[in-house]
């Protein structure tokens, strides 16, 4: 046969498959493709072809050509859920069409705004029997313009399918949408691993379980039964696990796989903090305020609006004045927010619109956040929860029940939340609140970075298993081993506790061999050193210097700077002071610097990379650094990827007159590759546990989805974590661990088996990590570190790591 030429479908930019942000796309589970983000919202026809489905919700579309290729066009990501909206289709199944006829109109704002991506995948579905041959991507494509052309794969086998007749049962749809094209690309991804073929039946019609296009098109609903028949019975059973699993098969759950079995009592999770506590599950659940439309004119709501504003900037500003680090970030931000003039503007023109003071502000800050959200930064994400956050606080003050989240928990209770804005968390009573549970989330999110500042034991992304946790009822919150357990026996509660007990915050940190780790503390501001010197924090493994330079219209001055280094390093009171270079742009970007357009921040211009573009802003940092008194104070560079990055701030340093030493982050896998030319170099070396594994395993930290697969004792981590430790011990300079991992008693006694002696963490976490770290002998930490890096999962890693930290902690016991 001649080749098939598919034209664009619609205009927009041409991307590979394997960068559409959805793995059943980019691994191609549903077959070979290519995709565009459009510029357009009209889809038409690639090729002369034949409707074969439409989707029920009209957000996709499957052609066949007269040669017998299959083609899947869907619009943008979890477009399903939109139940159609926004979206009319144009054809029609047995429908003929020719290249550039319009298929589906498609409202771009609207799609735009509530869909995970507009990319939209163009698959080969057949590609067993069919080679889609793409032209180059990554770049703009117009609507017809050549993009790909398919050929018959001589290579196909093209036989009937086998008899399938050996074993058959039966599955309940669990997805809530129904068979669309995510379950049905997993259902074929397993069934074209078995041996021999699988049918599915469903209302009279049968379809082959290999083909996705086959299976949408038996269009099964959620809760409707399903029949599975094939010869491998192995794989007929993980097919109808997966049915009936849902969308939690695409949940990665922490501490759920061979390594670790739950008992049907227990939930996991991902730690966020560790510690044992043991209380009463309270589920948290948000308030809602019924809200008066009309006011009762604009001189008494203007003044009921300045009253609440009023009383919740005190709030802000107690909890600003008390709280320390990202804490008191956010309440700082809130302040500012309180003050926006447009905001403020916004809501009494509502006022004066009769509207009432709580539907006034209510309406301001939405659409403030809708301006936001339109623009589709995501960079401004926190800033939109701000906003969602500061709708919540004043209308709540508004109308009398601003303090409600107190009255709601009693004491000892262990929090349990689908999700916990970060207002919320800081306005419950700590002194009631042992433990935290949440059904999304990560570990370094806003809220478990608060949990943290506060030493509340917290268990993230548990899923919504946790809806199953009764009311009242006694619960073993277990973070350090990553569960959950509901009315534990009295057993299972003693050995916890036993393990969970603190050796007291004050002390050396000495294995039971006798050989010496230090531990530090990561710092936000000068408001951090006191709980960490509390805790037992023997000095500052890492100051973050944001603090300073976000939240604000323009640079910070070098006195400023110097000051505020100053006030740290005096509160540390001569101790080891570790003060990292700035490190924003990602996530964190501010207003008086330019970053050109992203499309991938995590990737792009933050750490180094950032202040080598703004070289005016790392040399008043040198400078202000510099002049900070005290023989201990050193420099750390964040996100370096090469040795010309460290030697250019070297040169710049030399140029500044400071004289403190320089070390550098090992935070990419290109850092850790190289890390004994950086070590040669550098004059110590520091192993930012979070963004390594990030960038390792190829998964962004801050997507909830994500949260529990994302874990630094990945042997693949682990490999380069250990890779690092020895080029430095070769090169005679330190090492240490400044990530969430050296907060984490398994974590750190992998970490001290790799030679590393200095930890910096969590203040509230030293405690505990110390006790574990006595608990067993560097030996012992040594072997655990080799046998590490022959497993295969990070879940082998801290079942065996946490074996050993039991059975030194029953030793003891006993």
């Amino acid at each position: 046969m001649s080749q098939i030429i598919l034209a664009a479908p619609l205009a927009g930019w041409l991307t590979s498959i394997r960068d559409v942000p959805d793995p059943v796309f980019s691994q191609e589970m549903m077959g070979a493709g290519l995709a565009i983000d459009p510029t357009e919202g009209s889809l038409c026809a690639p090729c002369p072809s034949e409707v074969i489905l439409v989707a029920p919700t009209r957000h996709s579309v499957t052609l066949r050509t007269d040669e017998g290729a299959e083609l899947l066009i869907h619009i943008g990501l979890e477009t399903v859920a939109l139940a159609g909206r926004g979206f009319e289709a144009h054809v029609k199944e047995g429908d003929r069409v020719a290249t550039g006829d319009p298929l589906i109109s498609f409202d771009l704002d609207l799609v735009g705004l509530e869909a995970k991506s507009l990319v939209t995948p163009i698959v080969l579905t057949n590609a067993d029997e069919f080679r889609l041959l793409p032209e180059p991507a990554g770049r703009l494509v117009e609507r017809g313009q050549k993009i790909a052309s398919i050929a018959a794969d001589p290579r196909a086998a093209r036989s009937e399918a086998e008899t399938t007749a050996g074993n058959q049962m039966e599955a309940l749809v669990a997805f809530p949408h129904g068979l669309h094209a995510r379950p049905a690309a997993r259902i074929a991804d397993l069934a074209k691993r078995a041996a021999g073929d699988i049918t599915i039946s469903a209302r009279g019609k049968t379809a082959s379980a290999r083909s996705p296009i086959a299976i949408m098109a038996l269009d099964v609903k959620n809760g409707e039964r399903v029949s599975l028949t094939g010869d491998d019975a192995a794989a007929l059973r993980s097919i109808a696990q997966l049915l009936e699993a849902g969308e939690e098969a695409d949940r990665p759950q922490a501490g759920s796989a061979a390594a670790r079995s739950l008992a049907k009592n227990e939930i996991a999770g991902v730690c966020a903090l560790p510690g044992i506590v043991l209380g009463n599950a309270i589920h948290w659940q948000r308030q809602t305020r019924e809200i008066p439309e009309n006011g009762g004119g604009v001189d008494q709501e203007r003044t009921a609006l300045d009253r609440a504003l009023t009383a919740v900037r005190a709030k802000l500003q107690s909890l600003g004045a008390s709280a320390s680090g990202v804490a008191s970030g956010i309440a700082k931000a809130h302040i500012g927010l309180l003050d926006d003039v447009e905001l403020n503007a916004a809501a009494d023109m509502q006022i004066e619109r009769g509207k009432s003071a709580a539907r006034a502000w209510q309406l301001a800050t939405a659409a403030s956040a809708d301006t936001l959200r339109q623009l589709g930064n995501p960079l401004l994400r926190e800033r939109i929860a701000d906003l969602d956050d500061l709708s919540n606080r004043v209308t709540a003050e508004l109308l009398g029940n601003g303090d409600s989240a107190r009255q709601e928990l009693a004491g000892n209770t262990i929090l349990i939340a689908e999700e916990l804005l970060p207002s919320e968390l800081m306005s419950l009573p700590r002194d009631r609140l042992v433990g935290l549970a949440t059904a999304g989330g990560g570990a370094t999110s806003h809220m478990a970075l608060i949990a943290a500042s506060f030493g509340i034991p917290t268990l993230v992304a548990m899923g919504p298993q946790i809806s199953r946790i009764p009311e009242g009822s006694q619960v073993l919150l277990d973070a350090t081993a990553g569960v959950l357990v509901i009315d534990p026996d009295k057993r299972a509660q003693a050995r916890a506790l036993i393990r969970g007990q603190g050796a007291g915050p004050v002390g050396e940190c000495v294995t039971r061999d006798g050989e010496r780790v230090t531990l530090l503390a990561n710092l936000g501001n000068v408001g951090d050193v006191e709980p960490a010197l509390a805790a037992g924090a023997e000095g500052c493994g890492l100051l973050r210097t944001e603090f300073l330079f976000l939240e604000r219209s323009e640079a910070p001055s070098e006195e400023e700077q110097r000051a505020a280094y100053q006030a740290v390093a005096d509160a540390l009171g001569g101790r080891p002071l570790t003060i990292r270079t700035l490190d924003i742009g990602g996530d964190k970007a501010v207003p008086y610097i330019d970053f050109p357009p992203e499309q991938n921040p995590a990737l792009g211009a933050r750490g180094v990379r950032t202040v080598l573009f703004r070289p005016e802003l790392i040399d008043e940092q040198l400078r202000a650094i510099g002049s900070v008194t005290g023989d201990l104070v050193k420099v750390m560079l964040p996100m370096v990827s090469s040795v010309a990055e460290l030697r250019s701030i070297r040169a710049q340093m030399s140029d500044s007159g400071t004289e403190a030493k320089l070390g550098v982050m090992i935070e990419t896998p290109a850092a850790a590759l190289i890390a004994d030319r950086l070590a040669a170099e550098a004059d110590f070396l520091s192993i930012g546990s979070n963004d390594l594994a990030q960038y390792v395993l190829a998964m962004d930290r801050t997507n909830p989805l994500l949260a529990a697969a994302i874990d630094a004792l990945h042997p693949a981590v682990l490999r380069l974590m250990a890779m690092t430790a020895d080029a430095a011990q070769a090169a005679g300079k330190p090492v240490s661990v400044c990530g969430n991992l050296a907060s984490e008693p398994v974590g750190a006694l992998v970490l001290v088996g790799f030679g590393i002696r200095e930890l910096s963490g969590v203040p509230a976490a030293l405690p505990t990590v110390r006790r574990a770290i006595a608990q067993v002998s560097a030996s012992d930490c040594r072997a655990l570190a080799a046998d590490a890096l022959r497993l295969e999962s990070a879940l082998e890693v801290r079942a065996l790591a946490a074996e050993l930290l039991s059975s030194s902690g029953e030793g003891d016991a006993s």
